[in-house]
């Protein structure tokens, strides 16, 4: 197998959080007037980060400052919902296991910001598991620009072609195939027929290492 490096999305793929992420966007725009979906978000802001997103919203370009008041907001409702809630993916610890018993790198690779990131990295335990962690903070093109994975690979020392992105969102499996990484699309944002083509699709971690070794 060609893979030196897997380099996983956090929301919707290391936990299955996006329901608790979409109620607390629902909250935040009926609370300040926006129009919004839950068919809107899944198709249209689903692996955005938060910049993006609110200038969605917004129809504007907006600072980072008027971003982070907006942010904040949504992200404690956030919190507030998926607290109690907070579990890995099946199957998730034993894929990292599995991929550090064998050297393989790993990094996290996500649009989130680092309270989000903390939140879930931390409250699960797991930050060990990465050789690196990249946030949407830390790039200037959010997803579908390739530009976070390209980071994510640099980070572990590894060419994106010699890794495995693993994806829930559209706009997230676009960043991954464009950086020129091998795809698991997971099925937790989208039907196995919307992640046709991804390299693999996955409910979740469960002897998703043999899936992606035979390939």
């Amino acid at each position: 197998m060609s893979c030196k490096a897997v380099l996983f999305d956090m929301d919707g793929v290391i936990v299955d959080n996006l329901p608790y992420h979409v109620e607390a966007w629902l909250l935040f725009c009926e609370r300040n007037s926006i129009p919004l979906t839950k068919e809107v978000f899944y198709k249209e802001l689903n692996g955005m980060n938060s910049k993006d997103t609110f200038e969605w919203f917004y129809k504007k370009e907006m600072t980072r400052a008027e971003v982070e008041v907006l942010e904040e907001e949504k992200e404690l409702l956030y919190r507030e919902f998926y607290a109690a809630h907070r579990k890995p993916a099946e199957g998730l610890l034993e894929f990292l296991q599995e991929l550090r018993s064998r050297g393989i790198k790993t990094a996290l690779a996500t649009s989130a910001g680092p309270g989000n990131i903390d939140f879930i990295v931390d409250g699960l335990g797991i930050r060990d598991q990465f050789d690196a962690i990249i946030g949407g903070a830390e790039v200037t093109k959010g997803k579908p620009d390739p530009e976070i994975y390209i980071k994510a690979a640099a980070l572990v020392g590894v060419a994106p072609s010699d890794c495995w992105v693993i994806e829930d969102s559209l706009q997230g499996i676009a960043s991954g195939l464009a950086a020129g990484a091998r795809v698991v699309g997971i099925t937790t944002s989208h039907t196995a027929e919307e992640l046709a083509h991804t390299q693999v699709i996955a409910p979740n971690f469960v002897d998703l290492f043999a899936k992606i070794a035979d390939l």
